[in-house]
């Protein structure tokens, strides 16, 4: 072979190889949202500061904690970034992603079909029932079945998954909706209100931190509900590398070390 032969040889590997290497960049789906974050350097994050043991701002301290908080902080790393947390809520939780506000929210959000219609979930990494909290002066409300009864007061934070549940599910109880879990929880210490509705996490919250709470469990499964973190529907890409680091940390057993960690792990998702 001549020596213009091996250069017009070369060549014409070098342009081969430079196609083959575009082809194969654009067979891989691009995705604006994880190029933006690696850029930046940082993940952004909606939570709900007051989720206790999910996502909980200690009132004195301003640290953060719960599941979610470790739950992110791991993610963040196995993007190679930064998280930056964002204060959220149930009811500011779709515009914020809309706006976006943070890349991803992370606080145990419940998967429900209203919100299925506006954002994009990862699998499930906790599962849980509802749970009523009343006070223990309360002499109406000694077990499940005395809260759908006429005279009783049930109250919902609105933006929940309880209020729209509550609103098919009740019969004879009057519903009442508040701004805020605090304004539940003041209804019902006030007596203004029979009972609030709430999940596994924030009924331990309720137990934990204050003496004048009851725990009233239904005696079957009343309404299983997954929760998983949820995005804004428009990185197919950015969603299932979220959804594959989930994946890794349910096999490896991380998801269920940080769950066991902040006492939620009765409910953690197979």
């Amino acid at each position: 072979m001549t020596s213009l032969s091996i250069v017009v040889r070369r060549a014409a590997l070098a342009i081969l190889g430079g196609t083959l290497a575009l082809v194969a960049q654009a067979a891989i789906p691009s995705s604006p949202r994880l190029q933006r974050i690696a850029d930046s350097g940082q993940l952004r994050v909606c939570i709900w500061p007051d989720y206790y043991g999910v996502s909980y701002r200690n009132p004195r301290s301003l640290e953060l904690s719960g599941i979610d908080i470790d739950n992110a902080r791991h993610v963040a790393r196995a993007l190679g970034v930064q998280p930056v947390f964002v204060d959220s809520s149930f009811a500011r939780l779709i515009d914020d992603l809309h706006s976006d506000r943070c890349d991803v929210a992370m606080f145990a959000i419940g998967i429900t079909p209203q919100r299925q219609g506006k954002l994009a979930f990862t699998q499930p990494h906790l599962i849980s029932d509802v749970y009523a909290i009343t006070t223990k002066a309360n002499p109406r409300i000694q077990r499940w079945d005395d809260i759908d009864k006429p005279g009783v007061v049930v109250v919902v934070a609105k933006g929940t998954l309880h209020e729209p549940l509550m609103r098919e599910r009740l019969r004879a109880a009057e519903l009442r909706v508040v701004d805020t879990p605090a304004a539940r929880e003041q209804e019902v210490l006030s007596g203004r209100a029979d009972v609030f509705m709430t999940d596994y996490p924030f009924g331990r919250r309720m137990l934990d931190l204050n003496d004048w709470a009851r725990l009233i469990v239904p005696p079957s499964p009343y309404h299983l509900t997954p929760y998983a973190w949820a995005m804004k529907p428009d990185d197919d890409v950015f969603r299932a590398r979220i959804d594959q680091i989930l994946a890794e940390m349910k096999a490896s057993g991380l998801l269920r070390s940080h769950a066991k960690r902040h006492g939620l792990e009765p409910i953690v998702a197979p």
